[in-house]
């Protein structure tokens, strides 16, 4: 592991700071309602202004995670199989009668009207609030197209070179991270408090599939990026508001984890992506991974979480308490997992949860029912 800190050259930050007031959502705004009163800086996360709300969620999730471990599931109220956009509907919650303790969410294609998978922004970030609102989390992925051939997250050309501080696509690039911003900053309660919110940019970084990934930038290259974004949202944008989640795939000892890990001062959450869960015979597998990160995100005092976890189609037999319940069972190190996140219900074809009618709600409900799991109406005020 290499840990690089990315410095700004002089002539690089007065042209950051030119694009600061290019594109207002980094501008410094007023702080509103409930923000005025900051307390003392922190010293558990990456950001040491976090909003006091922030620093509760993180506290909840790292110390409270021995009472059991939060279920969740991506774009979970936005869409499901056979409806799109009703106002409460839930697959997980037709299913089982309680929604996701965890939601996840992604800004790919931000720009546009509607993300990658056809959430409408405006209503991302209603439901973002509503979920808030009921007291419970929130996550959000990027799945941001190529920045310098314009292909989508997947076109694994090399990028990162080209858009990091004085190469020819840096400016492109901010404005982007620009628009992410904008949307982050409008994520507030009624009152005006900003919502707390788990960034997870990068994802996958051991992968080849991405544009970050290691197929397509250096380590130094991707470290440097993360860094960047890090602190472009935090001190360019002020956004306060946010905790930062790092997630490679399916990786099975230390050494892998930590694979162009970026560094302690810029990540909160240790997260694992994992899709290697195929049947019984993977579960000690997955439990000693589940060991080996929260063991490096206990020392270091971060969160450990399944940040995307399924089989596509849930089409193994006792899969959620057979599989994924007996590999977060695995022992008292891997239960103390924060919450472990199921992808999302597109289709009959294309689906990670079970919605009315699967093969697997019997199955999903054992799981439910199981003193281990937490969803969304088992949950404490995660926010003080």
């Amino acid at each position: 592991m290499r840990t690089v800190k990315l410095r700004f050259s002089a002539a690089v930050c007065a042209a950051m700071a030119g694009m600061l007031v290019a594109f207002p959502s980094c501008s410094r705004k007023k702080p509103t309602s409930g923000e005025e009163n900051r307390p003392s800086p922190n010293t558990v996360l990456v950001d040491s202004l976090a909003t006091p709300e922030t620093v509760a969620l993180f506290r909840n999730l790292r110390d409270g995670s021995a009472r059991g471990v939060m279920f969740g599931h991506q774009d979970d109220t936005a869409y499901g199989v056979g409806w799109k956009a009703e106002p409460g509907r839930s697959d997980v919650k037709a299913v089982c009668g309680d929604y996701p303790a965890v939601y996840g969410w992604d800004l790919g294609d931000i720009g546009n009207p509607e993300n990658l998978d056809g959430v409408n922004f405006e209503l991302m970030k209603n439901l973002i609030g509503e979920a808030h609102g009921r007291g419970g989390i929130n996550t959000i992925s990027m799945h941001l197209d190529n920045p310098v051939s314009g292909g989508n997250a997947w076109d694994n050309s090399a990028a990162v070179g080209g858009i990091l501080p004085g190469k020819p696509h840096h400016a492109e690039y901010l404005h982007t991270l620009s628009l992410i911003a904008a949307f982050l900053r409008d994520l507030k309660t009624p009152a005006g408090t900003s919502i707390p919110v788990i960034l997870r940019p990068y994802h996958e970084h051991n992968q080849t599939w991405p544009w970050w990934g290691r197929s397509a930038c250096t380590a130094d290259e991707y470290i440097a990026l993360w860094r960047m974004t890090v602190e472009y949202f935090r001190d360019g944008c002020g956004l306060h508001h946010l905790i930062y989640a790092i997630s490679p795939q399916d990786v099975g000892s230390e050494r892998e984890y930590l694979e162009r890990y970026p560094g302690d001062d810029v990540v909160d959450v240790f997260g694992l992506d994992y899709y290697r869960l195929t049947g019984a015979s993977a579960v000690p597998q997955l439990g000693r991974t589940l060991q080996i990160i929260r063991t490096l995100a206990e020392n270091r005092g971060k969160v450990s979480a399944v940040t995307e976890i399924g089989v596509e189609n849930v089409g193994i037999a006792g899969w959620w308490t057979g599989c994924l319940l007996k590999a977060l069972n695995t022992s008292e190190q891997s239960k103390k997992t924060a919450w472990t996140l199921a992808w999302r219900n597109a289709s009959t074809t294309h689906h990670w949860a079970p919605y009315p009618g699967h093969a697997s709600v019997p199955d999903f409900v054992k799981f439910y029912r199981d003193s281990l799991t937490i969803f969304e109406g088992d949950l404490p005020d995660m926010y003080r």
